[in-house]
């Protein structure tokens, strides 16, 4: 849990169009919610958001795209209360509700029941927890260190969450790629790639996927 005492920044993104408070030290948000909102297209009406944090790349897809409506799914309490209040301050909260719970349990028996989306965005903790240190900041280390199978159990979940066809998009690292293929096997197909380059002539840090329920 973060410490709901600490001290918060207020930052703008979108040039501005999105103000997000976020705590100063910890987990933030960063370039991967905004490209990640960027998957959101006209059709996406119902956009859920997975591993919310303060709400950065659900409440960054509304203001590209205004005929939508979002959930901003967050299992720290303190951070989905953050994001209920950017929704908020943003003018946003009558699109968009945050909920408080752990992805893995929406849509089964006694966890959240969301309405069926178009579009599961999904930025999930990238390290392997065996083959990186924890940071110290445990929803720091929460977001960014991923247990063996929550890639897969995340998939899991926005099949349970989309629409038939809807689509999933997620953002990731190079070195995750195997592991993306193996999450969406028999799930999800019709899968999309777009490398994220810092520069033309360097190699990518970040890779964009897309994928569609119920495809080969």
């Amino acid at each position: 849990m973060t410490d709901p005492d600490a001290p918060l920044t207020r930052d703008a993104v979108l040039g501005g169009r999105l103000i997000l408070a976020q705590p100063a030290r910890g987990h933030r948000i960063g370039h991967d919610a905004i490209l990640l909102s960027a998957l959101a297209g006209p059709d996406d009406r119902m956009i859920i958001d997975f591993g919310a944090g303060v709400g950065g790349a659900g409440l960054a897809a509304l203001i590209r795209q205004p005929a939508a409506s979002a959930v901003l799914v967050e299992r720290e309490p303190d951070l989905a209360g953050l994001a209920a209040g950017n929704a908020a301050a943003n003018g946003l909260e009558g699109r968009c509700r945050a909920v408080c719970a752990d992805v893995t349990t929406l849509n089964r028996a006694g966890g959240e029941r969301l309405e069926p989306a178009d579009l599961v965005l999904a930025n999930p903790p990238f390290n392997l927890v065996s083959a990186h240190r924890t940071s110290p900041d445990g929803a720091r280390a929460r977001a960014h260190m991923a247990e063996d199978g929550l890639l897969e159990a995340w998939t899991v979940a926005a099949a349970r969450c989309l629409k038939a066809a809807g689509r999933l998009g997620l953002i990731l690292r190079p070195s995750e790629m195997e592991m993306l293929f193996r999450a969406l096997s028999g799930r999800f197909g019709a899968l999309e790639i777009r490398p994220v380059h810092p520069a033309p002539d360097r190699p990518a840090v970040r890779i964009l996927a897309r994928a569609i329920k119920g495809r080969r």
